[in-house]
């Protein structure tokens, strides 16, 4: 699961780049100091993977709760399902029930935030960017944060989006250095390839849920109960 996240933060930094982008070309790094430049970007990068990796470990700890109820797998295909349905159901479906309505607020000041960071030359202005960008909202991270919640435990789902951080990594990065350098065909193909990808996930979601006894896939009823019992236990 950790490695599907790693992949899909990979593939989903096309689209990243486009809707953060602007932020990356945008950013104040030191263009004349190349040893700047990188503590800039990676201070940056720190920031992002904070927010992502605390969305994981808050989440994680929510799933952690339904998996003492015994809901695990059930919440399993439950994300599974709301994955392949954000992708086949048309975009303007869900314009009906627009769920970003009541935080509006928050992500106008968000925005107001982050504009101000950009103008900004002070010492702690890319890791402040960084936290800023992780809370944005973003539909491949709500993907990111649904398999976080059905992995269950704070730790996991931790990991989960740190992991889903790192994949978007090497594009990002590149977005701060060349700026728009998605274009044409190219960008579109591999736009193409997310939702194939957010598809797969939902499939190994519902799979794992469906506890068939396939290992590392699909493990069987008995060995999750015995997994949360021995939790429960612990604690």
């Amino acid at each position: 699961m950790i490695l599907t996240a790693l992949l899909f933060g990979l593939l989903g930094s096309f689209h990243c780049v486009g809707m953060c982008g602007p932020i990356a070309f945008l950013m104040p790094v030191d263009r004349s100091n190349a040893v700047k430049r990188v503590l800039q970007i990676l201070s940056y990068h720190s920031g992002r993977l904070l927010t992502y990796a605390t969305l994981g470990f808050i989440l994680g700890s929510v799933g952690k709760r339904l998996q003492l109820f015994g809901l695990q797998q059930q919440l399993s295909i439950a994300v599974g399902v709301l994955m392949i349905l954000a992708i086949a159901l048309p975009a303007k479906t869900f314009g009906k029930y627009n769920f970003s309505k009541p935080i509006y607020k928050l992500v106008g000041q968000l925005k107001t935030a982050l504009g101000y960071q950009l103008k900004s030359k002070k010492p702690g202005t890319f890791f402040t960017l960084g936290l800023l960008n992780g809370m944005l909202p973003c539909g491949l991270v709500y993907m990111a944060v649904f398999g976080a919640l059905a992995t269950g435990s704070s730790l996991e789902g931790g990991l989960y989006m740190l992991f889903f951080g790192l994949g978007t990594l090497p594009l990002m990065t590149t977005a701060i250095y060349l700026g728009n350098f998605l274009k044409g065909k190219t960008k579109q193909y591999f736009l193409k390839a997310i939702p194939v990808l957010v598809v797969l996930m939902g499939c190994l979601f519902i799979l794992r849920g469906l506890g068939l006894g396939i290992p590392y896939v699909s493990p069987s009823n008995q060995v999750t109960v015995a997994q949360v019992d021995a939790q429960h236990s612990c604690h």
